[in-house]
């Protein structure tokens, strides 16, 4: 049975391996330059928010390791693989100081379950939406932009920000589960970044974001509009009477949670009708009108016809 997290791996693996990478690394600000005590990145006057990092199918464990330290270098530590590579020597060594992160990486098989208890799912893609009501990708937030987003949500709020294959990145199927979409600005002539140099970008600029408030997106009066469409909705159907309000109150948080654009919530209240068409249909109230408007439309014509006979007489 596949162990859920990487501790195991890691006992097996000796300093060679980690000293090995340390040796070709590039001139700069190494670790050894920055030993000093640690101090808790989460200490600062705004805690940072609480965010989840999940790597979907990574193809190179050399990213693996380099997203786990680049995760450390801003204070997250909280990894969710799904259907990694294999992770051995190379992981541990780009990982540096931050094998921890590594070691206790939880590891899944889908998407579903890497997000589990999670409440805003973001996926982050290279590709644009060339239409604006693309539901797919649409909208899609700069990390700045994000982080804005991020500042109105209540401190307890749990995020998952999801990173695609480096390859072919998301399905559409993956994208549509998340709640946002995020990207990164880039040049037009090589738009896709590595996958740890995205990580850290995005890491970067949300630990900055102040969680407070609730986020809406819709305003007051479409979202009202929504939910008095989905209780309508319920009476429509004969929706059990007893537990229609109750029904009404959970679509009213989930509505709410979803962070719906106003070309969602109008998708959503165009679906609403089209049940509401076929239930008072099945009622015989649409049948009865146009059998009513079949009938006139025949009155009509026989009265044409006696008219018109009438007058070549």
């Amino acid at each position: 049975m596949q162990d859920p997290t990487l501790s195991s791996f890691s006992k097996n693996m000796t300093d060679a391996d980690l000293n090995g990478s340390e040796k070709n690394e590039p001139a700069g600000i190494s670790d050894s330059a920055v030993d000093a005590p640690e101090k808790d990145a989460g200490s600062s006057s705004s805690p940072l928010p609480k965010i989840r990092v999940v790597l979907v199918e990574p193809l190179y464990q050399g990213n693996v390791g380099s997203v786990c330290r680049v995760m450390k270098n801003f204070g997250f530590c909280e990894l969710f693989l799904v259907n990694p590579c294999a992770l051995e020597g190379e992981a541990r060594a780009m990982s540096s100081h931050a094998i921890d992160v590594l070691q206790n990486a939880q590891l899944c098989a889908t998407v579903e379950e890497a997000v589990l208890g999670c409440d805003v799912v973001i996926g982050t893609t290279g590709s644009r939406a060339f239409k604006k009501c693309d539901h797919i990708r649409t909208p899609a937030y700069s990390p700045q932009a994000l982080k804005e987003r991020m500042n109105t949500y209540h401190p307890d709020t749990k995020f998952a920000v999801l990173f695609g294959r480096e390859d072919t990145g998301f399905t559409n199927e993956e994208l549509s589960y998340c709640s946002m979409i995020a990207t990164v600005p880039t040049s037009h002539i090589y738009p896709v970044m590595n996958l740890s140099h995205a990580v850290g970008l995005m890491m970067y600029e949300l630990s900055g974001a102040k969680m407070t408030g609730e986020v809406k997106t819709v305003d007051w009066n479409s979202f009202e509009a929504l939910c008095g469409h989905f209780e309508d909705m319920l009476k429509d159907i004969e929706f059990t009477p007893h537990k229609q309000d109750k029904m009404a109150l959970m679509m009213r948080r989930i509505f709410g949670r979803a962070d719906l654009t106003p070309c969602e919530a109008q998708t959503l209240r165009g679906i609403f009708r089209v049940v509401q068409y076929h239930a008072k249909k099945g009622k015989g109230e649409y049948v009865g009108k146009l059998k009513l408007d079949i009938e006139n439309q025949f009155e009509k014509e026989e009265l044409t016809f006696f008219y018109e006979n009438e007058m070549e007489e």
